[in-house]
């Protein structure tokens, strides 16, 4: 497998970065979306591995044989979704038609004062969750990214919202560091939101099958959801083109708890039932994959995603997560 899909050069770099956001917010989002056409032809022309993942993935998804004009559409679906992220982080949700469905049983856990994990994937738009500052402002929202994977979209996100950058939790940081940082954040009552779909190189993962074939989901998600023991809830926001998006919530668990013993077989029960869920989402809306890398590995050592993607969480030991929430609550009682 491409395992150092982060060493992929960014497209387009920091001065495309800004001049779409310079497009969006001056020239509105129907302007922006004028120019997706010449980005989805730059990306079908030049860069190479990215084409040949999507096309292989859309053969695996769409079950045939496709062709430039699939590929094509793949792209152009990915890139109007960054476009839309300029006006959902920026807080502009006029204009957008976004479906909710599957939210009361997150409200419930929420409204209790209880956090909880929110997983989601490199399919569709994470950013479309920000229509809950919108419906829900009381709710916290705090994000887990590598700050210094992409530094162009973290200066991009610094200027859209600052408030939203000053809430992110660094995945730079060391494992134990990171399982504090979202245990306070779940104590004090926040919705912390990774993604999970994505092993980095090193990390440690687990094969399971999906779309036919194994692939490799990181672990260490899922060993802070059970050294925490928090509600872990999926959500998946769909672009369904135009200005639509389904945002879909699904409660996954109200609380990871496993002897440690067992936690080997758990984990790989839960990421297996993940994984079943996700594929039930690629199978619905197959263009909103964006892993444009060779996800399920074996197939191209050269290919690599776009590092336009949002990182995921790194690595962390579930013997470094126990001992980070036992130092906390050791501190919390005064020990």
């Amino acid at each position: 497998m491409s395992a150092n899909w982060k060493q992929r050069p960014e497209g387009g770099g920091r001065f495309a970065i800004w001049l779409i956001r310079g497009i969006a917010r001056h020239g509105g989002r129907r302007l922006g979306r004028a120019f997706l056409y010449p980005i989805t032809l730059y990306f079908l022309l030049v860069r190479g591995p990215e084409r040949r993942a999507s096309r292989r993935y859309l053969a695996r998804a769409l079950g045939r044989e496709v062709g430039l004009r699939s590929v094509a559409r793949h792209i152009h679906t990915f890139a109007a979704t960054i476009l839309d992220r300029v006006f959902l982080l920026g807080g502009r949700f006029a204009g957008f038609d976004v479906r909710v469905a599957g939210l009361t049983p997150l409200i419930e856990a929420l409204d209790r004062g209880q956090g909880a994990l929110l997983f989601g994937s490199h399919l569709g738009s994470f950013e479309v969750l920000r229509v809950l500052a919108e419906q829900q402002p009381d709710y916290r929202i705090r994000v887990v990214l590598d700050k210094a994977h992409n530094p162009a979209m973290t200066q991009l996100l610094d200027a859209l919202n600052p408030e939203i950058a000053a809430g992110v939790i660094d995945a730079g940081q060391d494992g134990p560091s990171i399982v504090m940082a979202i245990k306070q954040a779940t104590d004090d009552g926040a919705l912390v939101a990774l993604l999970v779909d994505r092993a980095r190189a090193g990390e440690p993962a687990l094969n399971i099958p999906f779309m036919g074939r194994d692939a490799p989901f990181p672990t260490a998600p899922w060993l802070v959801a059970a050294a925490l023991k928090v509600p872990v809830v999926l959500a998946f926001g769909l672009y369904r083109g135009g200005n639509r998006y389904d945002l879909q919530f699904e409660p996954f668990s109200d609380g990871i708890a496993v002897p440690r013993q067992q936690r080997a077989q758990a984990v790989h029960a839960l990421i297996q039932r993940y994984a079943a869920r996700l594929e039930h989402h690629v199978r619905d809306a197959p263009y909103n994959w964006f892993n444009f890398y060779d996800f399920w590995g074996g197939e191209d050592e050269g290919s690599t995603p776009t590092a336009t993607d949002p990182p995921c969480i790194v690595a962390i030991d579930h013997a470094d997560a126990d001992a980070a929430v036992q130092r906390r609550t050791a501190l919390r009682r005064g020990a």
